[in-house]
């Protein structure tokens, strides 16, 4: 196996493997480095496909809770832990081993180790060690990605010990249910495993800092998605802080802080540490390079370049971007585009979904209300419940709404955020609104297939122009 190459790509998560194949499309010869023993990233291992898996898991639960509704006796339902996350582990493996067959199908290179940079040769060529378990080799390649992700980030007093304490990453291989989990931040991770959890049976209490739950969403959308959850059973505590936790032998007491009124102790199983997460960029020899670093995130121009002209990132240890497997897809191909002498166009941020696969779930893209006016635009708004769309009500889901924020003078659609049933796919709609600068006269004139829940799109547009018709 040659260790020259055109491209060394850093990290075999969803961005670091799309850039790989990219990059093999355009005639690059390509390596991909890994530090774990599979391919996939934080995302197919210990983050989106794993979560999604257990999500899917609590909604056949409750589908099956709940199946009398639909004329259909199963009895009693019970939860069997392990045959869950064995069948989460089932999807993970499956998945990780159709990435490995694309990096073989697309001839890229595969180094299991953890890279770092290592000085150029005399040449200019980048050099990348690869400190793996059968020694150190060094790869040579006119351009390096750094795609190496992030690790759920931790606070000091919250001591992570996997077994009262615990991330995501724990949480992903707990053995035992939990009896009473307390999630610590009320952002996509952390309203995911409550939901989750509570669809097992447990009781979940939630505790944010920011005076809302799910803090980035339209306000409207925190406020139906509380409502939501209280009505699941779901404690919600926000503006509030946990000042302190200590170690019990059943679990741990949580010394909650509210912005008013008074300290209450919580006693709890378990406590989700779920504050965000922070970029891995210890030891990859940026100090050695031009690379700006900023308290470890990578800062880069709009093709993903570095301030060093051969040395590219993406993903999650980007300064001041999202951090979202779709958005590092996108950087890879972006990245990978613009070392090739093509001519990408950079990435439109507003114009990058966000989502949370929780129950419910929320799929957004675009401006908020909130951050419209604060732009300066005069805006007209537009919603539809769930509550009125045939599909919903067949399939039980009525909870939730759709929300259209336009502009007022041309009826531009600046923002669609929507709660409820499969608002994960149905955000998908919005992307090419906002990318074709559509208006909303434009969509409702788009005719939508009834019955299917992605009427509630079409019926939010007729809301935003003052004519709903099925309300």
């Amino acid at each position: 196996m040659s260790h020259q190459y055109d491209l060394v790509v850093i990290g075999a998560g969803p961005g670091g493997y799309v850039s790989a194949i990219r990059a093999s499309q355009l005639g690059m010869k390509v390596a991909i480095v890994e530090k774990d023993n599979r391919l996939g990233g934080t995302c197919l291992l210990r983050g989106c496909i794993p979560t999604k898996s257990m999500l899917e898991s609590a909604e056949i639960a409750e589908h099956a809770m709940h199946a009398e509704e639909f004329g259909i006796s199963v009895g009693e339902v019970k939860i069997d832990l392990s045959a869950v996350l064995k069948r989460k582990e089932k999807v993970v493996s499956q998945n990780a081993g159709g990435v490995q067959y694309l990096m073989k199908k697309n001839k890229v290179d595969t180094h299991y180790g953890f890279g770092s940079l290592a000085g150029t040769t005399p040449g200019g060529m980048r050099q990348v060690k690869v400190a793996g378990a059968d020694g150190d080799i060094t790869l040579k390649t006119k351009f390096v990605l750094l795609a190496t992700g992030s690790v759920p980030r931790r606070i000091p007093g919250f001591e992570v010990d996997g077994k009262a304490i615990l991330t995501s990453d724990e949480m992903l291989e707990l053995k035992t249910m939990p009896k009473h989990l307390l999630v610590l931040g009320a952002g996509a991770v952390g309203v995911e495993f409550a939901s989750v959890f509570r669809s097992f049976g447990c009781e979940v209490t939630v505790v944010e800092l920011a005076d809302r739950l799910v803090p980035v969403e339209d306000e409207e959308v925190s406020k139906e998605f509380a409502k939501i959850y209280r009505k699941r059973g779901i404690k919600v505590h926000t503006a509030t802080k946990v000042a302190s936790v200590e170690k019990t032998d059943g679990g741990v007491i949580a010394r909650l802080e509210p912005e008013s009124g008074k300290a209450v102790d919580v006693r709890a199983s378990h406590l989700l540490v779920a504050v965000g997460r922070a970029p891995v960029t210890d030891g990859l020899g940026l100090e050695r390079t031009k690379v700006k670093v900023e308290r470890g995130f990578v800062h880069v121009n709009e093709y993903n370049q570095t301030a060093e002209p051969n040395v590219y990132a993406i993903g999650d240890i980007l300064a001041g971007k999202p951090l979202l497997a779709h958005a590092a897809s996108a950087e890879g191909i972006l990245a990978v585009e613009h070392m090739a002498g093509q001519n990408p166009q950079p990435i439109d941020y507003n114009q990058v979904p966000g989502c949370t696969y929780s129950s419910p779930e929320i799929g957004s893209l675009g401006l908020t209300e909130a951050k419209a006016k604060a732009a300066g635009y005069e805006v007209k708004v537009g919603k539809f419940p769930f509550s009125a769309v045939g599909k919903a009500k067949v399939i039980n889901q009525t909870a939730g709404f759709v929300k259209i924020v336009a502009e007022a003078k041309y009826n531009q659609i600046l923002g669609v955020h929507i709660i409820g049933p499969r608002a994960t796919d149905l955000i998908a709609e919005a992307g090419p609104l906002l990318k074709l600068e559509c208006t909303v006269e434009e969509l409702v004139n788009t005719i939508h297939a009834h019955p299917t829940l992605a009427e509630s799109m079409h019926e939010a547009a007729h809301a935003t122009l003052g004519h709903a018709i099925h309300m």
